[in-house]
């Protein structure tokens, strides 16, 4: 028989007074967390019990001992990595689907979660005013994501190439050559690795890290120039978003001198990709329409939960033919629509589509230019207000979400960088840059708001007065 609602029902209403209390507690907990994984072992190991729990003290118990090893990522004033909180309606969606348990690969079998994540498909194209004939996945993450847009541009050039990928393997088969900027996420490179294609040239980059488009053409040149008048397989990767600057790839030029060399053209937009939704943006994104395939992570700027990244890819027959399979018991639509698990690399897997849905169907199409207009205005305002602080240095231009800043010194910028994550009032994290130490300050949360920035620039204040001491 069926388990009865009431066997869920107080597991789940301690969850849900639990998930209350913790987001209650953003306003005013210290950020980082207050314990380590090896002081928590304790509480979580040992050896497995012979005798069970019930499923509310389970609850209660996750709840107590974990609480003092979490980070306030979901707080104002988490300005680490690119990180995003989450907004009401995807985070009760998501807790919907974790109650609906449907396994989202099939048309077929999940027609409800299938139609839900096409036409968060569907409006995540017009938003981003993407190719419409694009089909659109939803992988765990902006890695997978990026992975899944390269092995579709693998499948792609090794077909045109008249190799049989899918028979034949990689080896013996026409070496694709890659081409990235100097300023590349390194995910990137791990997506190349994990498809056998090798470690990509590297083009070099202006001080904002955008890849120079003469600079590829001339790396393209040479390159291809070896396959002595055979075509050669291309793979170019662009960058919307860099991690330390916010920088923009020039999309336009550098996609046209791909082009000319017949390469397939992918983007990592993790959080960048999202500026296409803003007008007064689209500096930045011109011709971010004619690459090939995209990849972006809902988690970062649309701020849904985790497990949500996106692949975008112009071309439906590639990106099927690398991630789908067929077999006599699974049932497929005769459509021509195609199942969701054809866009992803996984088969099972958690309708991750639909807390997207939500979010856009709660924001609709300005209220996602606003949230991204706002982190734009918020990264201005922190280097505006850091930047006059003396002995600050801003070391970017912030045309995006991104500011990196030096105090001087490389150890001085350490010395800071420490004081802010042992203060707590807020998380901002160290890095390295144009040879420099550096603090970054990513705004990627929906609930920053003007307390939140004073409160940051009040930490960095402290920090550095203090470093100076």
């Amino acid at each position: 028989m069926s388990a009865g609602e009431e066997r869920y029902r107080d597991a789940l209403g301690a969850a849900a007074g639990h998930a209350r209390q913790w987001l209650e507690s953003q306003e005013t907990r210290r950020i980082g967390p207050q314990v380590t994984a090896a002081e928590l072992a304790a509480d979580f190991g040992g050896p497995l019990p012979k005798e069970g729990m019930a499923a509310a003290e389970v609850v209660d118990y996750l709840a107590a001992k974990a609480e003092p090893g979490l980070m306030a990522m979901p707080s104002g004033r988490f300005f680490g990595w690119v990180i995003g909180g989450t907004l009401p309606a995807p985070l009760a969606a998501d807790w919907l689907v974790s109650a609906w348990d449907q396994n989202a690969g099939l048309r077929f079998a999940t027609p409800a979660t299938a139609a839900i994540e096409e036409a968060a498909g569907k409006w995540i194209l017009e938003l981003l005013d993407l190719p419409e004939e694009s089909d659109v996945g939803f992988a765990t993450g902006a890695t997978m994501a990026n992975f899944t847009g390269l092995a579709a541009a693998r499948w792609r050039l090794m077909t045109d190439a008249g190799w049989d990928l899918d028979g034949d393997g990689l080896a013996g088969a026409p070496r694709i050559r890659c081409f990235v900027g100097q300023e590349r996420h390194d995910t990137i490179d791990l997506g190349l690795r994990y498809l056998g294609l090798g470690r990509p040239a590297v083009v070099p980059s202006d001080r904002q890290g955008r890849i120079i488009p003469a600079e590829l053409d001339c790396a393209l040149d040479l390159a291809l120039s070896a396959g002595e008048g055979r075509p050669v397989p291309a793979l170019v990767c662009l960058q919307a978003g860099n991690l330390h600057s916010g920088a923009f790839d020039p999309f336009a030029e550098a996609i046209a001198v791909a082009k000319a060399h017949g390469a397939w053209v992918h983007v990592d937009g993790a959080f960048g990709l999202w500026a296409a939704a803003v007008p007064e943006l689209s500096a930045l994104t011109e011709g971010l329409r004619l690459a090939d395939s995209w990849g972006t992570d809902a988690h970062k700027t649309l701020n849904v939960p985790y497990d949500c990244g996106i692949v975008i890819v112009r071309d439906a027959q590639a990106l099927r033919s690398a991630m789908g399979l067929h077999t006599s018991y699974l049932i497929q639509a005769a459509d021509g629509a195609g199942d969701p698990f054809e866009r992803v690399p996984e088969l099972s897997r958690r309708a991750r589509g639909v807390p997207v849905w939500a979010a856009l169907k709660s924001l609709g199409r300005d209220g996602v230019a606003g949230q991204v207009r706002t982190l734009v205005l918020r990264a201005a305002q922190l280097a505006e207000l850091l930047g006059a602080l003396d002995g600050v240095e801003v070391l970017n231009d912030v045309d995006y979400t991104q500011v990196s800043l030096a105090f001087g010194d490389d150890a001085v910028t350490r010395a800071v960088t420490e004081r802010i994550i042992g203060d707590g009032r807020v998380w901002m994290s160290g890095s390295r840059w144009q040879d420099r130490d550096i603090l970054r300050i990513s705004v990627s949360n929906w609930s920053t708001d003007d307390a939140d920035v004073r409160v940051a620039v009040d930490a960095v204040r402290d920090a550095l007065a203090a470093v100076r001491g």
